[in-house]
């Protein structure tokens, strides 16, 4: 499975961050910018969530309420559970990175691929994953200042209105505002993909920046980072079992179990990112790092199960319909989530 090229983009983001991080005036420069950016990647995603597809989405709610009971439940009990490895094989710095992405909502795009791959209910993945984004807007950073409290940056009644500021009221502007620009979102869906990529760029070039200039990355070694890499496979091992074996177990049909298990057991880098920049601040560095290792495997990882799901001798053909819902929302997501 090739890497995803939106990773080595990151990579090499991090590296020039390495190599000549932001100091001083063009810190503040870069920081100003990122929140600019956070905030307009958040007005498209505004812009881009079909409010018609949500609804449409409802009569499907046993299987969104336990799509989000993995996102924001099962998911952050496997990241408490995680405490006890502290300091043995995590640091707490990257513990507090691992338990913030089990918080971040699910993915959209990925999602649905997959279960469009996996002859899944492609419909039911794009208004899971809509929903996710959704309600992680709110969840995520209420679940971090519970979870995490003052080791996370130090949360606070600011810390929150910061989160209202720079993602919510970009999200709902986006929304208001998608009866008259949601066409033209639709039909430049490529250029606007790779701006929206591009802030995200700048978001992890302003943190790695960061944390650079404060010595943080002397904090982790290969050994740790190896160790972190273990977790997350066994994080991940974990919820993509229990969505597929759970599905069954709530007497849920293959395409419905097919699209808890992409929508269930994925989290969005696209989504993180920012949040975390917002949530973190200085600190924000170590606290992506395990998203983004997360995120490349459990492509890789989803690539593959989707795959052997489409040779399944017992899955249906997909109608045309959901073909075609792939094709038109997929374009609604971000290529990082």
């Amino acid at each position: 499975m090739p890497i995803d090229p939106f990773i080595l983009l990151l990579l090499a983001t991090v590296g020039v961050a390495a190599l000549f991080p932001a100091r001083g005036s063009a810190a503040d420069v870069a920081s100003g910018a990122s929140t600019a950016a956070i905030a307009f990647l958040f007005f498209l995603y505004g812009a881009r969530l079909s409010t018609r597809a949500a609804l449409d989405g409802l009569r499907h709610w046993r299987l969104h309420v336990t799509v989000l009971a993995a996102t924001f439940v099962a998911f952050p009990l496997l990241g408490l559970a995680a405490r006890g490895l502290v300091p043995v094989i995590l640091t707490d710095p990257l513990y507090q990175g691992l338990l913030f992405l089990t918080l971040v909502p699910s993915t959209v795009q990925s999602s649905i691929a997959f279960t469009s791959i996996a002859r899944g209910n492609v419909p039911a993945a794009i208004c899971a994953g809509s929903f996710s984004s959704l309600i992680g807007i709110i969840a995520t950073p209420l679940l971090a200042a519970s979870l995490l409290g003052g080791s996370g940056g130090g949360f606070s009644a600011d810390s929150l209105l910061k989160i209202v500021l720079q993602l919510l009221v970009p999200f709902l502007a986006g929304q208001l505002l998608r009866r008259w620009i949601g066409s033209f979102v639709t039909r430049h869906k490529k250029v606007l993909g790779v701006v929206d990529r591009g802030s995200i760029l700048l978001v992890v070039y302003t943190a790695f920046s960061q944390g650079m200039v404060q010595g943080i990355w002397h904090q982790v070694s290969p050994a740790r980072l190896g160790g972190l890499l273990v977790v997350e496979a066994v994080i991940l091992a974990v919820m993509l079992l229990l969505t597929w074996y759970g599905g069954k177990a709530l007497g849920f049909p293959r395409e419905d179990r097919i699209t808890l298990q992409f929508a269930g057991s994925k989290k969005s880098l696209a989504a993180g990112l920012p949040m975390a920049s917002v949530l973190f601040g200085a600190h924000a560095s170590l606290a992506v790092l395990p998203l983004m290792l997360f995120h490349q495997m459990q492509l890789m990882v989803c690539a593959v199960i989707a795959k052997r799901r489409s040779h399944d001798p017992r899955a249906e053909v997909t109608s045309p319909e959901p073909a075609a819902a792939t094709r038109t929302e997929a374009g609604t997501g971000t290529r990082s989530g």
